[in-house]
């Protein structure tokens, strides 16, 4: 997956840029602001930096989400403020009530902010805790609306590359696994090379990074201006994921009935002799059709298809010819009823 960590670090790059930019800009008009607002400029790019997401909608839900929090937080100490002074018995209810308000449903990341305003009021605003909260609020404000005008107008995100080079990595990464295991299928038993039969949970972590990935791609389309002039089938990377995740879920099936059959003496099933090679040349040609997947050309990828279509077949064609009197269930019965379904997942468009 060195394609994606290159890609997320260029993404990480852009929006420190960008953060550092708004940061900037928001304490350049912080003290611009009337009243006793101007005195609190230090609040202008925390703002800023609060409301700095790797997408557009995510940078105007997480700034409405703060601005909200900090009202909630400064209303709840303005409750307290006039009990008396700060104390830790009027801290601790402060701080219970806060976190109990944080339990509102939609707060998000403002539910974070109730507590944190409500104790600053409390404490750094308690001799003018109007003036204080006033600031406080409008600074933090031209903050997060700063940050979502500078997330909105300078290179607003669109995460396509990450999610498109995922799904690439992750079809090789699945190819990989069966040619392995087909190879295995022709190397002395018990194999020499067992690496693959210990990738089960690693191909299970790369789908749900590739669905992460892809769902970040789709948030980073909404409120976004550049996705008209950068269109992407986002629906259709939606289904080579779901398409991915079921041939992910197969081939970890497989990896684990083969490992079982060839090292563990306990299970009820093998893989006869005579279907080693016809399984070998099945698998082959399944994992270089999922290969062909990152080819452009339409063309190789029915060619591909056909052959791992016909090597299933032929297989198929071979375990049938076993005498019946041998064992009824084989871990080759599985190991193609595996394979067929992958292709009928990855059948490419007619």
């Amino acid at each position: 997956m060195a394609g994606v960590f290159a890609a997320l670090r260029a993404q990480r790059l852009q929006l420190a840029s960008k953060a550092a930019l708004a940061a900037g800009l928001a304490f350049l008009v912080a003290p611009l602001m009337p009243g006793s607002a101007a005195e609190y400029p230090y609040y202008a790019p925390l703002g800023a930096l609060v409301s700095m997401y790797h997408n557009v909608a995510g940078s105007v839900r997480q700034g409405l989400q703060t601005l909200v929090g900090l009202a909630l937080g400064i209303g709840l100490a303005f409750l307290l403020v006039n009990i008396g002074d700060p104390s830790p018995l009027t801290v601790a209810i402060l701080m219970g009530l806060g976190v109990l308000l944080g339990g509102l449903p939609r707060l998000g990341s403002g539910r974070d902010w109730i507590p944190t305003a409500a104790l600053l009021v409390l404490l750094v605003g308690r001799s003018h805790p109007d003036d204080f909260s006033f600031g406080y609020l409008i600074q933090m404000g031209v903050g997060v609306a700063v940050g979502i005008a500078v997330n909105f107008l300078v290179f607003p995100p669109l995460h396509f590359n990450a999610a498109a080079v995922s799904l690439g990595e992750l079809r090789l990464a699945l190819g990989k696994q069966l040619t392995d295991m087909g190879a295995a299928m022709n190397e002395k038993w018990p194999p020499e090379h067992e690496e693959w039969s210990r990738r089960s949970d690693e191909l299970a972590a790369a789908a749900r990074t590739v669905r992460h990935l892809v769902q970040e791609a789709d948030a980073s389309r909404r409120a976004n201006p550049r996705r008209k002039l950068h269109p992407r089938d986002v629906d259709l990377d939606y289904r080579n994921l779901r398409e991915l995740e079921r041939v992910t879920f197969h081939i970890q099936d497989m990896t684990q009935v083969l490992s079982d059959a060839i090292w563990d003496d306990d299970v009820p099933y093998t893989v006869p002799f005579q279907d080693s090679g016809p399984l070998a040349d099945a698998l082959n040609a399944a994992g270089e059709l999922l290969s062909s997947f990152q080819d452009e050309d339409a063309a190789v990828q029915r060619q591909r298809y056909s052959a791992a279509e016909a090597a299933v077949q032929a297989c198929m064609a071979a375990t049938a010819e076993r005498d019946p009197d041998e064992m009824a269930v084989t871990a080759s019965d599985s190991i193609l009823l595996s394979l067929h379904r992958i292709l009928k997942a990855v059948r490419p468009a007619s």
